[in-house]
């Protein structure tokens, strides 16, 4: 490892780093990003103490890996490394932790007004993180501290309950795993509200995360009540997204959402600073409703937030729905095992030979049964889709598509989609480029086509030669080739992209027990995508290694359900939230709040303009 660390060409480390920092980035500890940003804080607040430059470089990690913030008591037992050949962690120069925080406490990057970290015990945030987590927390509880209205609901199952629920209060949630009818509990929710509400009808808005789940919401609510003709658009079309900016947004505490009642599907996928800009634009007299599965892979950006809301679902405002209607037999079974982290009952499970699920215990990468295991069910599923697709029949060729779904874990390398993607259409000796029965996969969204990222569909012989067929509310339609612009195929695709998809039969493959994603709720999303039979590949060490593995995300007690009642520092104390100050020239100070901005102190740049920014 010592000759790749050393190499000047290698992207993955930083040059010139200080000692300790050159340490943990060439044991893959920390990214080159990591110590160039945290090299930059400790320049600009003039730090010199190589203690509080290696918090501020995990402090940045953190929110790479989806952490929140980093825990400086515990992270020297939680650390991983990205190298293929991970050295001993143990043999880094891991700073004693009193020490560590009382440095980092004492240093101008926490000490300093404003400062760009924030220290709350032992766990240190970036400021802009911290700030959020107050403001979700502050946000939520002033929901929650509306009292209940007296609503009567008929019925005393599950949905129903979580129904009066959301009818009685201003935030509520609808928890549950795949399959437990939380979009029927959606639809059941909005006929009664339409039905009491008289005319006019309230205003709803329906979101979620990405295009696709917000399509697959509104064709599922419609089809399970009729005559509400809903639709749904992503969060950042219902926020107003402006050009150029991922975090900036039309929508917010100034200029609330005019929805009475906002319902947000797949909460799983929101990341904290999304959450963030929602519920700071929800009006206070508006209904939030919140539905997803916490045991599903969380957002791709920091934060867990659901998960973290949810807790253990005492709270009232929360319902969990439990009872599977989708499907039932082994894959319930083996899906609640992996939840309850029993890797006991998993293996068991899958030893036990059951009609719908199989396992082959083996690496997919390096034993034959592996490959026979996924060849069989991939060619029988893709000549039925080449099949029928140059025959012209759309629609079974679609069908044929949803039969069969190889998963993986990782985009590239011996386990990728990437990889077994090659492998599969060699099986198929496909001809490469556009022919009829090329499955195709949306990798971005297209407004215009209505089409959106994950959206499948197939390429189909047709009377002017071959055309694209999607599925759009239980209707095909079709578009040429040269109309669509972000298209992958897709005989493969990581569980990832498969999230919120379902298929007849899927098999799942496994990476090693070192890899870094294999965690429980990979595994169970994974094998919560197949409806009738399910095949796993992957060693038994992997299996367990995955069911042991929860994600464990960092984030600090004011997001969390116990968090939302406690009684903390206000997030006006950030300025985020606040309505900026104006200065002394009349311009905005974008960060501080109007009591404590301090605008003499705001640089200038060059050209004589002033940055919305105090110092």
């Amino acid at each position: 490892m010592s000759d790749v660390a050393l190499d000047p060409f290698d992207a993955r480390f930083a040059q010139g780093a200080p000692g300790v920092l050159a340490a943990f980035n060439r044991a893959g500890v920390l990214a080159a990003a990591d110590v160039h940003v945290a090299s930059r804080l400790v320049r600009v607040c003039d730090v010199e103490d190589e203690l509080v430059l290696l918090a501020a470089a995990f402090a940045v990690r953190g929110p790479r890996l989806g952490h929140v913030l980093v825990d400086l008591a515990t992270i020297r037992e939680q650390a991983t490394s990205d190298l293929e050949e991970p050295p001993d962690l143990d043999a880094l120069p891991w700073p004693d932790a009193g020490a560590w925080v009382a440095a980092v406490a004492a240093s101008p990057l926490v000490a300093r007004d404003p400062a760009p970290l924030r220290l709350e015990g032992t766990r240190l945030y970036l400021d802009r993180y911290w700030c959020e987590e107050q403001r979700v927390a502050d946000d939520l509880r002033r929901l929650m501290a509306a009292p209940p209205v007296d609503v009567e609901v008929d019925g005393a199952d599950a949905q129903m309950r979580a129904v009066g629920n959301a009818l009685r209060r201003r935030f509520s949630v609808i928890a549950g795993g795949p399959g437990t009818g939380k979009t029927t509990t959606v639809a059941r929710l909005l006929k009664l509200l339409f039905e009491r509400s008289g005319d006019p009808r309230p205003l709803v808005a329906l979101a979620a995360p990405t295009g696709k789940a917000a399509a697959r919401l509104a064709e599922a609510v419609n089809e399970h009540a009729p005559g509400l003709e809903v639709s749904a658009s992503t969060l950042h079309r219902l926020l107003g997204r402006r050009p150029g900016s991922n975090s900036r947004f039309r929508h917010h505490r100034d200029n609330r959402l005019p929805h009475d009642v906002v319902i947000v599907d797949e909460t799983s996928m929101v990341s904290l600073s999304m959450m963030a800009r929602l519920v700071e634009a929800v009006r206070p007299d508006a209904r939030l409703v919140l539905v997803g599965d916490p045991g599903q892979l969380a957002s791709v950006e920091a934060g867990a937030v659901l998960g973290d809301i949810v807790g253990d679902g005492s709270r009232p405002e929360i319902t969990v729905l439990d009872e599977e209607f989708r499907f039932k037999g082994t894959i319930a079974d083996l899906a609640v095992a992996i939840r309850a982290g029993d890797p006991d009952r998993v293996v068991e499970i899958l030893r036990s030979g059951a009609d719908d699920v199989a396992w082959v215990d083996a690496d997919a990468a390096e034993d034959d049964a592996a490959l026979d295991a996924v060849r069989r069910p991939a060619i029988a599923a893709g000549r039925a889709v080449i099949a029928a697709a140059a025959a012209g029949n759309a629609g079974a060729a679609l069908d044929a598509l949803g039969s069969f779904r190889l998963l993986c874990a990782h985009r590239r390398g011996p386990h990728g989609a990437a990889t077994w993607m090659g492998r599969i259409e060699s099986w198929l000796a496909t001809e490469g480029g556009w022919y009829a029965g090329r499955p195709l996969l949306v990798t971005e969204n297209d407004y215009s086509l209505g089409l959106f990222n994950g959206d499948t569909g197939v390429v189909v012989a047709d009377a002017d030669g071959l055309s694209a067929a999607f599925r759009r509310d239980n209707e095909i339609v079709r578009f040429r080739p040269t109309r669509l612009s972000a298209i992958d195929t897709v005989y493969a695709m990581t569980i990832h992209k498969a999230q919120g998809s379902q298929f007849e039969a899927a098999a799942v493959l496994l990476p090693p027990p070192t890899s870094r994603v294999l965690t429980r709720e990979l595994l169970y999303t994974a094998v919560t995508r197949a409806k009738d039979r399910l095949v796993v590949v992957g060693t038994e060490d992997a299996v367990r290694e995955a069911v042991v593995r929860p994600v464990a995300r960092a984030s600090g007690p004011g997001a969390s359900a116990c968090g939302l009642l406690r009684r903390g520092t206000p997030a006006a104390r950030c300025g985020a939230s606040a309505r900026p100050a104006r200065r002394a020239d009349g311009a905005r100070c974008a960060r501080r709040p109007p009591d404590r901005c301090r605008a003499d102190s705001c640089r200038t740049r060059g050209d004589g303009s002033r940055r919305a920014r105090c110092r």
